[in-house]
């Protein structure tokens, strides 16, 4: 019987007795003038109102997902559908689920994730908070695009179908509101095929609050984003503080620098060290959460990630530590010989620094690669004994 079953109509459900009987009506209204062959699967996620007794009165089927919250209720609701392809929308009327024609469409001609546009489709006056609709879904959605190079350019519309067996095999994780970033974050990353359709938004039938909290889930997508790009959580940033910092430190080695009437000397130059080593640090960083998100299969294993591993093993990293701890020792020695040449005494403290600071920030990126070489054998221990069959 499921193998009969091509399309699966899934709502999360947690009490909307006010609006589920007209999704439900309108979603199979939608089966019988199609001709497509459907189910409407109702996730419920703990409602006290009646709304499964609603349910299944009109034919609906029910599954009860006892662990909380939206990404819960869709993960639950995803595993239990009989149908190829499902197309999930919220059960609260503010989406039509008695026009899903582009939707099928493109799931047929082989596209993995079908999303919806509201902002091309049309949102009815009040259906949207002016801070949703003018800052929160366009920001996210410009950060989304920009992260993950998606095409999607309304990461959270609420209606959105998708091959039933793609979408599991991304394994989603989250529990929340931020399960509708997660699914359009990992199928970018894993490169599946997303097509965007027009679709409307009308202002929802409930009496009740909603679930979702603006400040609250809005900062769960934020931080969902910002964790799955480790290029931009990390390794920017990382990388401008780098070169800036090696930039002025290098500079500074010969002497104060003027600009202006603004003098910069071996102040400016411990900050910009500073920065040297914090930009190391959050570079190592980026490398590492990249390679434990691989390994958890959380994203994909790139190219150039086997390259990099094949590179930088244990050995070679604590061989360039050791180095630069050595280099930076040598220096502070020199440092202490200067300092002995003047009989242990006054000594120009410009001078000093410029050789005592940039000796302390290479000490502490020696002492960093060394004990991050070991993170990293640490991170890839299992893999690597597979591979040598130990």
């Amino acid at each position: 019987m499921s193998e009969a079953i091509e399309l699966t109509v899934l709502m999360p459900c947690l009490n909307e007795a006010e609006s589920l009987a007209i999704c439900i009506g309108k979603a199979q209204g939608y089966f019988e003038r199609s001709g497509v062959a459907g189910e409407v699967l109702i996730a419920d996620n703990g409602s006290t109102d009646g709304s499964q007794e609603i349910a299944t009165g009109l034919g609906a089927r029910v599954v009860h997902v006892e662990q909380k919250g939206y990404g819960s209720a869709l993960a639950g609701g995803i595993a239990a559908a009989k149908g190829r392809y499902v197309i999930m929308g919220d059960a609260d009327d503010s989406y039509d689920f008695s026009r899903l024609d582009l939707y099928l469409e493109k799931l047929r001609e082989g596209y993995q994730l079908v999303m919806g546009n509201r902002f091309k489709g049309g949102i009815e006056e009040g259906a949207m908070p002016w801070l949703h609709k003018y800052l929160g879904n366009p920001v996210l959605s410009f950060i989304g695009k920009l992260f993950f190079g998606s095409p999607v350019s309304d990461f959270h519309c609420g209606l959105r179908g998708f091959d039933r067996e793609a979408i599991q095999a991304l394994d989603l994780k989250t529990s929340g509101m931020e399960f509708a970033s997660e699914m359009v974050v990992r199928a970018s990353l894993f490169e599946y095929s997303i097509a965007e359709v027009p679709t409307t938004l009308s202002q929802d039938k409930r009496t009740r609050p909603p679930h979702l909290n603006t400040w609250r889930d809005g900062w769960r997508h934020l931080r969902f984003l910002l964790a799955f790009s480790s290029k931009w959580l990390f390794f920017y940033p990382g990388l401008f503080l780098l070169i800036m910092g090696t930039v002025i430190t290098v500079t500074l080695l010969f002497g104060d620098v003027h600009i202006g009437g603004v003098g910069f000397g071996v102040h400016t130059m411990l900050f910009s060290a500073l920065a040297v080593v914090v930009g190391f640090q959050l570079i190592q960083f980026a490398y590492l959460s990249k390679v434990f998100a691989a390994n958890a299969g959380l994203v994909p294993v790139k190219p150039w990630m086997v390259r990099l591993d094949s590179i930088l093993d244990l050995e070679r990293g604590l061989v360039i530590s050791l180095l630069m701890m050595a280099v930076a020792i040598v220096g502070a020695l020199f440092a202490v010989g200067l300092w002995a040449g003047e009989s242990f005494g006054d000594l120009d403290p410009n001078r000093m620094m410029r050789i005592l600071i940039p000796s302390a920030a290479f000490f502490s990126l020696g002492v960093q690669l060394f004990f991050g070489s070991f993170l990293m054998w640490f991170f890839h221990f299992d893999r690597k004994q597979q591979v040598n069959g130990q």
